[in-house]
């Protein structure tokens, strides 16, 4: 097995940059699939390898920074999924408090939670019927 690289993204006024905490790789993008295209550009030219595998790459985004991007997330909601205080949470948010490694490991169950639950729905947008086919 390969060794993971850690990749660390960060929230800019222009949208996101990222570096390797291992190797001398950066990079920037004004959207996060912008930044994952150039994160994968870079370490192949970086390695001068066409088919450089980028599942070596493990992503690092700090609590803040993620919650400013999802800005769809509500960490209210999220913290009654999980089971923790809002209040607890918004200070992992906003960046007044650490999380622990195990609060981490919660907080970021519960999102990839969601986000399994909405890659396996559907959703139906039906016509209501109406009188004499009007609506």
């Amino acid at each position: 097995m390969k060794k993971k690289i850690t990749v660390i993204i960060e929230k800019t006024k222009d949208g996101f940059s990222a570096y390797a905490k291992e190797y001398p790789v950066f990079t920037s993008g004004s959207s996060m699939n912008k930044l994952f295209h150039n994160i994968k550009e870079a370490f192949i030219l970086y390695f001068d390898d066409e088919k450089f595998d980028d599942s070596q790459l493990s992503y690092e985004i700090d609590f803040n920074q993620f919650f400013k991007y999802y800005k769809v997330l509500n960490s209210k909601a999220l913290a009654g999924r999980i089971g923790m205080h809002p209040t607890l949470l918004s200070q992992y948010v906003t960046g007044h408090k650490k999380p622990s490694v195990s609060q981490s490991r919660r907080i970021l169950y519960g999102i990839n939670k969601i986000g399994q639950e909405l890659s396996e729905m559907s959703v139906i947008y039906e016509r209501k019927k109406t009188v004499a086919g009007r609506r």
